[in-house]
């Protein structure tokens, strides 16, 4: 039986040996600033990310969906990581909505906390990459600099901008929730193309037109744009 537990069978019980309190690494929890102890070193993996990749028959890569909401951001990545399935990729998407019911479940929608959303995920991301992952992200994020930061995370050609591009009079009348009519009436505040801006990548890998194309020929030219950066065969 393993040290670190004993059963005591008349009781049918766990017994564990009273354990050191550990002490967090940093105090300030409110402070989302990237601080880390002088004591805390990477630790190289055995299995490398050339490894993993050998093993999936293709190359890791972020895919880095933004646009406009409505513009059809989730809808391409979820498209796209739908035909690579099929193609037998090992995939994940990162959706702007989901992860904010965990990872970023304590952020707001002030500019701040829009970068350090786009900070957490551009990290989660990485690691995905690492993993030997195609990791496609959609999210709006807005601001230019903070999707450079993310770029900057990794090698060139690792990170790949794909601008969904659509009206905004498009995204609108997909609007289900209404959430452009309740930012018009103010009842939203910070809301990206209303009350907060939007800054359209510069040099995008990829321009798809969300607001015209259909979803079959928007998927098609981001499968291509893998072939032909040699993600996949």
């Amino acid at each position: 039986m393993p040290p670190f537990f004993v059963t005591t069978c008349k009781k049918n019980t766990l017994h564990f040996p009273t354990q050191k309190k550990l002490e967090p690494c940093m105090t300030n929890t409110s402070d989302h600033t990237n601080k880390h102890s002088s004591d805390v070193v990477w630790h190289h993996a055995t299995v490398t990310r050339e490894h993993r990749e050998d093993l999936n028959q293709h190359k890791s890569v972020i895919l880095w969906f933004t646009g406009l909401s409505g513009a059809g951001k989730s809808t391409l990545a979820h498209a796209v990581e739908d035909r690579l399935h099929q193609m037998t990729c090992r995939t994940f998407v990162l959706d702007g909505d989901n992860v904010r019911h965990g990872l970023c479940g304590d952020l707001g929608f002030t500019e701040a906390d829009r970068k350090e959303n786009i900070r957490r995920i551009g990290n989660v991301a990485k690691l995905f990459l690492e993993a030997g992952v195609i990791v496609l992200t959609a999210f709006i994020s807005p601001f230019r600099s903070d999707r450079q930061l993310v770029r900057n995370l990794v090698h060139p050609g690792e990170f790949l901008e794909i601008f969904c591009s659509a009206a905004i009079e498009v995204c609108e009348q997909r609007d289900v929730k209404g959430l452009y009519q309740k930012a018009r009436k103010g009842e939203i505040k910070n809301f990206t193309g209303i009350s907060s801006p939007y800054e359209a990548p510069a040099n995008p890998e990829l321009i798809v037109d969300t607001g015209a194309s259909p979803l079959d020929d928007c998927v098609d030219q981001v499968i291509e744009l893998l072939r032909s950066r040699a993600i996949i065969n």
